[in-house]
Formats: structure tokens, C-alpha cells, sequence
């Protein structure tokens, strides 16, 4: 029998391979020439060990050496060893480049585009070479944007085996996908599809989920219940829907739908306005149930802007509820300088080109460690002292705000505030009251601004940095913080509200000292109790 494995790669790229019966996942890899990490093939080195996220497999032959009782335990394997005995899905230790691999890419023609409402937009394409786009539930692709030379990522909204491939969109003003949509496009047109790419994708069910949606974050969600169809599900799947008007609501009918063909799912739809038609109205967390956390024993998979990621953090955080298992994917809004990365990209300043070069020039990479709760497969960069970690990230802040400056609309500044007032809320003068939730709202408001601009060159640099994982290890709660740190986040976004670029570099370079105060103060501190 022949096997479905999809190939994960540090970089966001999947592939897929297929298994023949008494076929190693390593010669199936190679026989599609896809040159995964390998050595010795006899189970010796340890160099291909790989993290199985889903299925079962034979592990194989191999010595103690290259993969221990307690790694093989939490899902380790060694790809030149193992036999599939299902379907499995691997996080490889390796970005795709070096495998010597790339994301296919398909040419796709539109049949039909769908006005679900006057903020979101469905769109539906087919290619002729269906069966090559393998995909998880979950993932998404980039697609180009006719009449322009650049593309957009949407995940997928249809389930991984059906022929025609659907995606939801949010119509925003200045958005070349929404121009291009809402003016011109006509069935017919040719796009290009890139991918797929994610690491947010549906897992083996083997306990309670609960599915978070805000806004067009459905869509990854809907993929994941056309596959549940297939499978049904034994344990049961909570969704809740949260959009911010009644005049966001879509696709509500898709899922009734899914709730009368998947035995096991119920689903709330919950609206933010107050003076809203629906029955539930405000935060989607307060309309969590005892029986939708398990009392921790859940995965959760959410799908939706920042604030509604840390704010599900905190109140689990708060409800003292540490879920098996957190998958997340958080999406920007777009702003009209997101729109045009190729023409951000040259006004990136040299300062920021030499920084991302000091970046790239002391990182050195981590060895592949095992997942943590709710990340998944932890992959990382680190830096001889987190000082320069710091300055590095510093450097690309400042041409991150040189991007930015005065193009931040009035909804994405309201976000950036929401974001400095989380994080400052684990705070108490100079003690963290809660430094692994400040760890999370702290990257949060750092993260925001490098997925407004849009900027590939700034976001790969900023991301190979791992401040929040260095923070984690490092920050405990009780401890001494600078005392500025949570006003700079403040003083930031003011700056942001009044166009003051002086201001904001200013507050940029003060803040790192601060940090780095923070850092060098907990340091120390551990040494001490060492």
C-alpha cells in the first residue's frame, strides 16, 4: 500500500512524497529528489532525525546513539529507518533550499469570485494539475495578483481533496487583492498559485479541540472540518466564530452544514458590536465553556489577528488552564505600505542592510529540539551574548519604523495601543507580576510592526533573532524590571499617532537599554542563585 508524507521544512515549505509498501520515508524523499538531511542510512548518525507530528510508522533498526527511548517516546524518527504505516506528516530539520526543493507552483483559473458580504469576498480557482497540490487542512498559498507583479498568501478554505480550491478574503481599502477583486477580475483570469507553505495545519484528533476563528481566520478552519467529513472525528470539536459586526458574518450556513455532517462538532458564533443581532455578543473567551478547555486536556487551534491570540493567552493564563496542545496563526490588517513590499524593500536604509548582515553573520543555528507546548517543532538562531540579539533587533525596528511612519491607518494604530497596554498589564512598577505572559504580549507588540510593512528582507531577519525564546528562558516572574519598559511600548505608539519619526527613534534606542538592563538583571540573578 502507498503513503501520503508530507515533508515540513523549517522555512515554511511542505512537500509531498509517496511511500511504496517496505519503502523508507529517506528513499522516497531521494527518489523525488528531495535531498533531506542524511549520512550513514544505517541508523548510526542521527543526522536525518525528524519529528513525526501525525501517524504511525515502523521506526525501523537504529543504535542508542542516533535516537534515544525517550526521543523515539515524544515522536523523534529517523527517516533513513522508518516505514510509513499511514499517512504521516515530519518536521524536517532543514529549510527547503538546502534540500534542494522549492514550493511547487501551479497556474490556477478563476471560476468564480463570491460577495459574501461588504467587508469579505470568496474566490474559487481550478488548476488541471490537481492532484500535485497536495496540502494539510490549515495551510495556506500565495497567489498572484493579476495586472501586478505581486502576490498575496491566503489559506485555503476547502478541504485537501476536493477539485476546486476556495479562499476567503477581507476587502480592505488601497488591498491589491481587494482592488483586484472588487474591480476587475472576471472569471477566467490566470493566477499563479506558490506553496503550500504553514506549519498551522490539523493534527491527528486525540482529544477534545477547540477551534478559534476571528474574521476571515475561518477559512483555515473550514479546511480543517471539510477533512473531519472525511474522518469523523471520536472526541468533540468546539468552534467559535468571532467577528467584530453582524455585517462581518460570513459563511455561517457552511457551518451548519459542517455541524449536521461531523457528529462530534458544535459550533458559537459570537459578535463584538453590543448593538448586534446575534445571541452572543463581546470576546470570544467569554464564551468559553468548562467542557471546551477540558480542564487543559484540549488542543486549541486559532486562527486571527494578535489581540485575539493574547487575549485567549491571558484568560488561559488566568483560568490557570495550560492547554496539551496551542496552535496559532496570527494575520496583520493590511496597510497601503504592505501593499507594495517591492518598493518597501528599496527603501530599506543601509543602517538596516548592515544590521541585517551583523544579524546573519553571528547567528549560528540551533539543533532541532523537542516541541514545545502549543509551538510545535522549536526552531531557532542564537547569539554569543543577548546583547547583540538585542542591537540586532534594534537596527531592524528602526528601518521597520522608517517604513511605517504615517502609514498606519487608524485601525492598525488602534491595534498597536491594544497590544502596548497588554503587555504593560504584567507589570508592577519595576516586578514582573506575570513574566512568561509578559514574554508573549511583549513579542506580540514587537511582531506587529514587521507585519505591517510587508517587507520580506526586515521580517526574515527579525524572525531568525528568537528574542521571545531567549526572554523565556532567562526573565522569571518577581523579578526587577527596568521601570520604563512598559511606557516605552506607550511612548511608541504616540509617537506612531503624532508622525514623530524622532520621537519614535528615540524611544526605539531607549528601549533596548532598557531591555537589555532588564536581561542583564536576571542574568545575574540566576548566576547568583547558581
Amino acid at each position: 500500500m502507498t503513503y501520503q508524507v508530507a515533508l515540513s521544512f523549517e522555512d515554511g515549505i511542505t512537500r509531498f512524497i509517496k511511500c511504496g509498501p517496505n519503502e523508507t520515508v529517506a528513499d522516497a524523499s531521494y527518489k523525488a529528489r528531495i535531498n533531506i538531511p542524511l549520512d550513514c542510512r544505517d541508523g548510526a548518525c542521527g543526522t536525518c532525525k525528524s519529528f513525526c507530528e501525525s501517524g504511525k510508522y515502523d521506526g525501523g533498526d537504529y543504535i542508542e546513539d542516533a535516537l534515544s527511548d525517550e526521543e523515539a517516546d515524544k515522536g523523534f524518527c529517523l527517516p533513513c529507518q522508518m516505514v510509513p504505516e499511514s499517512d504521516l506528516v515530519l518536521q524536517i530539520p532543514t529549510t527547503s533550499d538546502v534540500a534542494k526543493t522549492e514550493a511547487g507552483e501551479f497556474e490556477a483559473t478563476l471560476t468564480q469570485i463570491r460577495r459574501l458580504s461588504t467587508t469579505t469576498y470568496g474566490f474559487d480557482v481550478e488548476i488541471e494539475n490537481r492532484d500535485a497540490l497536495a496540502f494539510l487542512p490549515g495551510q495556506y498559498v500565495n497567489v498572484s495578483v493579476p495586472g501586478t507583479d505581486q502576490a498575496r498568501s491566503y489559506s485555503f478554505s476547502s478541504g485537501p481533496t476536493e477539485n476546486t480550491l476556495s479562499f476567503l478574503i477581507r476587502i480592505t481599502d488601497k488591498g491589491v487583492m481587494s482592488s483586484y477583486l472588487r474591480d476587475t477580475a472576471q472569471v477566467g483570469d490566470k493566477l499563479t498559485l506558490t506553496g503550500p507553505m504553514g506549519s498551522f495545519f490539523l493534527r491527528e484528533l486525540k482529544r477534545p479541540a477547540l477551534l478559534l476563528a476571528g474574521g476571515t481566520g475561518l477559512a483555515p478552519l473550514l479546511s480543517m472540518l471539510e477533512k473531519m467529513t472525511g474522518q469523523q472525528p471520536e472526541q468533540p470539536v468546539h468552534l467559535i466564530y468571532g467577528v467584530t459586526t453582524d455585517t462581518d458574518l460570513v459563511e455561517v450556513d457552511v457551518l451548519e452544514d459542517y455541524s449536521a455532517k461531523i457528529e462530534k462538532l458544535t459550533f458559537d458564533v459570537v459578535v463584538g458590536d453590543p448593538e448586534s443581532t446575534a445571541e452572543k455578543k463581546g470576546y470570544v473567551t467569554n464564551h468559553f465553556l468548562p467542557e471546551h478547555l477540558n480542564d487543559g486536556d484540549v488542543d486549541i487551534y486559532l486562527c486571527g489577528p494578535p489581540p485575539m491570540v493574547e487575549g485567549v493567552r491571558r484568560h488561559l493564563a488566568a483560568e490557570d488552564i495550560v492547554p496539551v496542545n496551542f496552535y496559532y496563526e496570527k494575520f496583520a490588517l493590511a496597510v497601503p505600505a504592505a501593499e507594495a513590499p517591492a518598493e518597501a524593500e528599496a527603501e530599506v536604509g543601509e543602517a538596516v542592510a548592515e544590521a541585517v548582515a551583523e544579524v546573519a553573520e553571528e547567528a549560528a543555528p540551533v539543533a532541532p529540539a523537542a516541541p514545545a507546548t502549543g509551538t510545535g517543532y522549536e526552531i531557532g538562531e542564537e547569539h554569543s551574548t543577548f546583547e547583540a540579539e538585542f542591537d540586532a533587533r534594534m537596527a531592524l525596528e528602526l528601518g521597520a519604523m522608517e517604513l511605517m511612519m504615517g502609514r498606519l491607518t487608524t485601525e492598525q494604530l488602534a491595534e498597536y495601543r491594544i497590544l502596548a497596554e497588554v503587555a504593560g498589564k504584567s507589570l508592577s512598577g519595576e516586578r514582573f507580576d506575570d513574566a512568561e505572559g509578559f514574554t508573549v504580549s511583549n513579542a506580540a507588540f514587537h511582531d506587529f510592526l514587521f507585519a505591517c510593512t510587508g517587507n520580506r528582507f526586515l521580517s526574515e531577519a527579525y524572525s531568525r533573532l528568537e528574542v521571545q525564546g531567549l526572554m523565556s528562558k532567562v526573565l522569571r516572574s518577581g523579578h526587577w524590571v527596568e521601570g520604563s519598559v512598559a511606557n516605552d511600548h506607550l511612548e511608541l505608539v504616540s509617537a506612531f499617532e503624532n508622525n514623530d519619526q524622532e520621537a519614535a527613534r528615540r524611544c526605539i534606542v531607549a528601549h533596548n537599554e532598557h531591555a537589555k538592563a532588564t536581561m542583564r538583571a536576571a542574568e545575574n540573578a540566576g548566576n547568583a542563585s547558581a
